[in-house]
């Protein structure tokens, strides 16, 4: 068998995602990390961003992360972010439109929001 880590991806409102994976890469304030079985306990702030967890079946599961924290140790990596959405539930042309009513009315953080769940669609 090969070696796993525990993931759980958790939203202030929900459990987003999980389970068993071989790597995991999240953006953190000291920039990206990735994380695989076997890593030395680490504790961080999440950035908003991206986060790829390829699963022990060979599948990539992405999600767009909007701040929280990353823990961990002992092959359990903990993901608690403010705002977590599945690549699979985010709609692409609804970012978009966000994206532009951002720009539009210079809201730096909505824009920021929106832009990190169109990359999260355009990488899963």
């Amino acid at each position: 068998m090969a070696a796993e880590l525990h993931v759980e991806l958790v939203a202030a409102d929900r459990s987003v995602w999980s389970g068993e994976a071989t790597l995991v890469i999240a953006r953190t304030t000291s920039g990206d990390i990735g994380v695989m079985p076997g890593h030395q306990p680490l504790l961080g702030v999440l950035e908003s961003g991206p986060v790829t967890i390829r699963t022990s079946e060979g599948g990539t599961v992405v999600a767009a992360v909007h701040g929280g924290f990353i823990s961990f140790a002992d092959d359990k990596l903990s993901l608690l972010a403010e705002i977590a959405e599945l690549a699979d539930e985010i709609d692409a042309q609804r970012a978009e439109r966000a994206l532009e009513r951002a720009k539009t009315e210079s809201d730096a953080a909505a824009e920021r929001r929106a832009e990190v769940r169109l990359r999260a669609v355009s990488v899963r």
